[in-house]
This record gives C-alpha cells, structure tokens and sequence, in this order.
C-alpha cells in the first residue's frame, strides 16, 4: 500500500484511530491524522498510562527514592490506619502492584468510592488485601493502582506530573504537563468519552496526585518518544533516563493466568506481546498503544479517541502498520 492508500484503509477500517507515528532504527519513517487531529494534539491514552507510571517508578527506584519494588507498601503510608482484621495488606510490595498480583477486596474497579472520597489513595489502600492472603493471582486493576502515585509522592516529595515533567517529559523533549482536576462526576465522564483533542494535561485526585491507571493525555509523537526510550533501554541522546536494568525487569515476562486478555504476558504495568522476541506494548481502552519491536528496531505508536470494544489494535498494528514501515533503508 501506498501512504494514501494505508491512510484510506485505517479511516474505514479502524475510524476512531486518531494519529499514527512509526520509527525505524531510529528514524521517523511514518507519521498521520484521522478524525481532524492534529500531529501534536494530546489524547487520552487510557491504560497506556500504566506503562507511563512503570517508568517513572524505575527512575525513582534509580535515583534512591524508592528504595526496592520489594518495599511493602505500607512503609511509604505509616499514617494509614489498618481495618481490623485485616493481616494480608501488611505483606503486599510494589511488585504486587506493578504486577498486576496485589490482593483486592473488591471483584472489580471500585470507581465511585474511590472517585468520590477525598482522598484517593487512602481509599484505595482500603480496597487492598483480603481474607484469602497474598495467593499471588493476577487482578487487573486500574483505579486502585493510584496507591502508585500516593507511594511516587511519599518517595519524593513530588506531584506525579511534576516528577514525570522534570525527570521523563522535558528530558525527551515532550510539552509539559498540567494536571486536570474534574469538578463533577460528568466532567470526570467527558474527560474519558469525549472524542474531541485534548490538552497536555494529565488527570489528577483533589490532592493534585496524577491517575497512574489512566488519565495521561498525550499525543502519538509524544508516544513514540516513550517507546523509543525503551527500545534504546533508557538512554536519550546520550543521556540515561532510565536504567537498562530497569527496562530488562519491567519487560520480563510474566504468566496470565486468564483467557482474558487473548494470551499475553505481563511484566511491571507493560503487556508483553511475544515472549522470544520480547515484543512488548503499552495498551489503552479503545486502542492506543505504543508497540516496541526490538527485532526490527521499530516502535509504532497509535492513538484512538474513546470506543470501548477495540480489543485487536495490536493485531492490526502487526498485520498492516507494521508492514508497511519495515521497508529497509
């Protein structure tokens, strides 16, 4: 296909595809806009986000302030106060919540008490642990993972988008962010539904905390960026961001034990795509991924305004965006 010819395909193929960036040893070899965006409007990349959050927790662990993903979590919230009875929160490490592996008192996500309270990390510290103990089970979770960003503050005495600013945004050359605060449950549900471009903002609590399940708005230049940094194992124009060590563990597979998620593996807050040839993506509701190919030394980022059934963008990214920008040089 010819780049008007993929354009066309991915409009009437894939329509809530908003941008689409590629590079190939390095190099930008692909880049386009559907739906009137422009290449350097923000979206809301969904679950993408966790990936973001994985990386900002590798620098903090780099840098001394986080101490090890062994940490138990309660170290980072001696205030907490435990419920009675409950034993199993006492055990529950970083790990467990940048592997997907933290017990939950909940089946799934607790989206209004956590929202509506004020204070969203203590609500999610609520949620976590449970009568059957630490069974080591995968628990996808996202709005509970804000413990992430309450442990990220603790660390480091830094709002989230201001440590992600100052350490991962500005060093890659990406605009800086701001924090968006919802006033109401609607606004909360616009940020989420809505189709139109975003800010460079990043979705936060009342105490200024940025979503690290979700709620990072950025575009697929910004993106590919991100995946470039991975597929160079941290370094940025000569300059470490993250270390190699950081990306070899956070893209270390490991096993899911559920049909749900069409046989993937995890590692810390990345999916891993092919265990032997160690593809791995950031993956978001309605389909916005950034898709890291080490083999070819390609990163392929895409944007999707909000469509809840996309469930195959990394299939397709494979089968027709892929092939098109692995033409040798």
């Amino acid at each position: 296909m010819t780049k008007t010819e993929l354009h066309n395909f991915i409009e009437n193929s894939q329509p809530n595809i908003c941008q689409a960036a590629a590079y190939r040893n390095n190099r930008k070899v692909y880049s386009d806009v559907w739906n009137g965006y422009k290449e350097d409007d923000c979206v809301h990349i969904m679950s993408a986000t966790k990936s973001v959050i994985s990386l900002l927790t590798g620098i903090a662990i780099d840098k001394g302030q986080i101490k090890s993903v062994d940490d138990r979590v309660l170290e980072y919230f001696p205030e907490y106060k435990i419920k009675r009875g409950e034993r199993t929160i006492q055990d529950v490490t970083i790990r467990h919540l940048l592997t997907m592996r933290a017990p939950y008192k909940c089946k799934g996500d607790p989206w209004t008490k956590v929202c509506s309270s004020d204070h969203w990390t203590y609500a999610s510290l609520d949620f976590l642990g449970g009568r059957k103990g630490i069974t080591d089970e995968f628990h996808y979770q996202t709005v509970c993972l804000h413990i992430l960003s309450g442990i990220l503050y603790k660390a480091t005495d830094m709002k989230t988008v201001d440590y992600a600013n100052k350490y991962l945004f500005e060093p890659l050359g990406i605009k800086k962010h701001m924090n968006y605060l919802a006033q109401t449950a609607e606004e909360h549900r616009q940020f989420t539904v809505g189709k139109q471009p975003k800010d460079n903002v990043w979705f936060c609590d009342p105490d200024g905390l940025g979503t690290p399940g979700y709620g990072l708005c950025m575009s697929a230049e910004d993106m590919a960026e991100i995946g470039l940094l991975c597929l160079n194992n941290g370094i940025h124009d000569r300059q470490e961001i993250v270390s190699p060590e950081w990306i070899r563990e956070m893209t270390k597979p490991r096993r899911v034990e559920s049909d749900q998620f069409r046989g993937m593996m995890y590692g810390y807050l990345w999916w891993i795509i092919d265990p032997e040839k160690n593809i791995y993506a950031a993956i978001g509701n309605s389909g916005n991924v950034i898709y890291i190919d080490p083999d070819k030394n390609i990163v392929i980022s895409v944007t999707s305004y909000f469509k809840p059934t996309i469930s195959d963008r990394v299939d397709y990214i494979q089968r027709y965006i892929e092939p098109f920008v692995s033409f040798p040089d």
